[in-house]
């Protein structure tokens, strides 16, 4: 995009009216948009404006993350589709054999499949992609795929160029829906075989999907075009064939402001993330508003019981019952979020109705503070004991549209129990160097999407994620993860989870906050066939635009 181009933009959005800098918009989706609207079908582009693409390139890191994986769902395909209530379709397995106790599955691939470059998308090549998902090379600093099943992972082998066997030392009933993880996309050996370095560049990854990589700047835009020989799109996206799209741009514009007025002034197809709070007005004008939920957890966060002062279970419980969630849902979000009713999305068919065990309640919360021994109280009005302020520091997360003024609402909660709540917004590879990589952080914020509730085992104790930093010393928790993970049957294992989630809110490892709506596309009125999977993650396979 030339500097000309740039101010012409930033002119039409109307940035200083807003009173906002000019910030330069990359690469040249916009003027593309603007462009093609006497263009023939086959030769349309779609532009996708994005706040940033700033988590890299490594597939097993940037694949589950709610910005790239916007862009890794049109460069790869998956072995199954998994849809928004959990069920599994074919895709590049057209079939599968399970056993009676989930331990060994058999995927039967489709014949032809390719990759962009030409090599076979064949059984030795998803037996790659598994050990990758599964195990990783982190001593190379690549790591496995966090909710695949790997703590049961026993092998993967190619029995012959179309059939692998998999297996299992425990039953493993969430390994076929995972694989329609966004996580679990495939890729060519040659890409899996690079070197972390390698692997962040985009140009080295090498997918099967209906789009290719034509050019990106790290920070600015990504760049696809159609794949001209692709004819293997799973059948619930209802197209076969290549894509009928010629392009899609995705182009980074931090500013949400105007990545809503350039969506205002028709000068985008889409814009991702603008602020909850100006979704009516755009409803009002006619464009089309997504703003699915994904299976999941609800948006909330995990506090790390090894540090003070959520090392006291009646701390983490004032912490739960001191939140306002119905002002929160007023003032922060619209009618499109709702209530959490759990740990765990709605949507989960496993999930049940626990909103009493973290139910709004000041005056319970005042009186288990009081209980822990924090009775006194500083010049500020905060709480002590022992001559220590009770308070931390909420970090909100750079996923979640909202994420800022909630925690703020939250710390005027807490604040009022005599908690001293501090909120301080980072970008995304600070947060995770400040919450994700910081054993020492108790608060951090959760906006996680699974496509099957056993791998929530994963996440709770030592054998995975540790998210609460218990370890095995909850007995009852060890217990319950054991029994999800290895249950055979969804019917016995949905009894286990609803007993897992019920211990976790009682112990108030985890804050639920509201059902989880972290995706918000705001699209123009002539953009249709998209259809999203169970993580609420878009495909473009089958889109079109009206002319303009």
């Amino acid at each position: 995009m030339t500097p000309t181009s740039r101010r012409h933009l930033l002119q039409g959005l109307g940035a200083g009216a807003l009173g906002l800098a000019a910030l330069p918009l990359a690469g040249c989706a916009v003027d593309a948009a603007q462009a093609d609207g006497g263009a023939d079908a086959q030769d349309q582009e779609l532009s996708f404006l994005i706040s940033n693409l700033d988590g890299g390139w490594v597939p097993s890191k940037s694949a589950i993350s709610s910005y790239e994986a916007n862009v890794w769902q049109q460069l790869t395909d998956k072995l199954v589709h998994t849809d928004p209530e959990g069920k599994v379709s074919p895709w590049i397995a057209e079939s599968w054999e399970q056993d009676e106790d989930a331990t060994a599955y058999v995927l039967h691939l489709r014949d032809g499949v390719t990759f962009s470059d030409g090599t076979p998308l064949d059984a030795e090549a998803v037996v790659a992609n598994i050990q990758a998902w599964a195990v990783g090379r982190p001593e190379e600093g690549l790591a496995r795929v966090g909710l695949f099943p790997g703590s049961t992972f026993e092998a993967a082998e190619a029995v012959d160029a179309r059939t692998v066997r998999v297996s299992f030392t425990a039953p493993t009933l969430s390994f076929l829906p995972t694989l329609g993880y966004h996580g679990c996309q495939l890729m060519a050996p040659s890409s899996l075989a690079g070197s972390l370095e390698q692997q962040s560049d985009l140009a080295f990854q090498i997918g099967s999907g209906p789009f290719v990589l034509d050019s990106w700047a790290a920070g600015d835009h990504v760049r696809l075009v159609r794949r001209e020989d692709y004819d293997w799109a799973p059948e619930v996206l209802g197209a076969s064939g290549p894509a009928s799209l010629a392009a899609i741009t995705f182009t980074v514009l931090p500013d949400d402001t105007l990545r809503a007025s350039a969506a205002r002034a028709h000068q985008t197809d889409v814009s991702y993330n603008v602020n909850p709070q100006v979704l009516d007005s755009f409803t009002e004008a006619g464009f089309h508003i997504e703003v699915p939920r994904y299976l999941g957890f609800v948006h909330g966060y995990n506090l790390r019981t090894d540090v003070a002062p959520f090392d006291d279970v009646r701390v983490r419980q004032a912490f739960t019952r001191g939140i306002d969630r119905a002002e929160i849902l007023r003032t922060v979000f619209t009618d499109a979020w709702e209530p959490a009713t759990s740990w765990l999305q709605s949507g989960v068919p496993e999930a049940t109705d626990l909103t009493d065990l973290f139910d709004y309640d000041p005056e319970l919360a005042a009186s288990l503070l009081d209980e822990a021994g924090w009775t006194q109280r500083d010049a500020d009005g905060f709480r002590t004991k022992d001559g220590v302020q009770l308070g931390f520091t909420i970090y909100p997360t750079p996923y979640l549209t909202g994420s800022v003024p909630e925690a703020e609402l939250i710390g005027q909660h807490l604040g009022r129990l005599g908690i001293h709540v501090r909120t301080q917004k980072l970008d995304i590879p600070t947060w995770g160097e400040r919450v994700t990589n910081d054993p020492t952080q108790g608060v951090a914020e959760v906006t996680r999407s699974f496509v099957d509730v056993g791998t929530v085992a994963g996440v709770v104790t030592d054998e995975g994620e540790d998210w609460f930093a218990v370890g095995s010393s909850d007995a009852e928790l060890v217990r319950l993860r054991d029994e999800v993970a290895g249950a055979v049957s969804r019917e016995e294992r949905a009894g286990v989870v609803d007993e897992l989630s019920r211990h976790v809110l009682e112990q108030a490892y985890f804050i639920p906050l509201e059902q989880n709506v972290q995706r918000i596309y705001v699209q123009t009125p002539g953009l249709s066939g998209i259809s999203f999977n169970a993580v609420a993650i878009p495909s473009y396979h089958a889109a079109t635009k009206e002319p303009s």
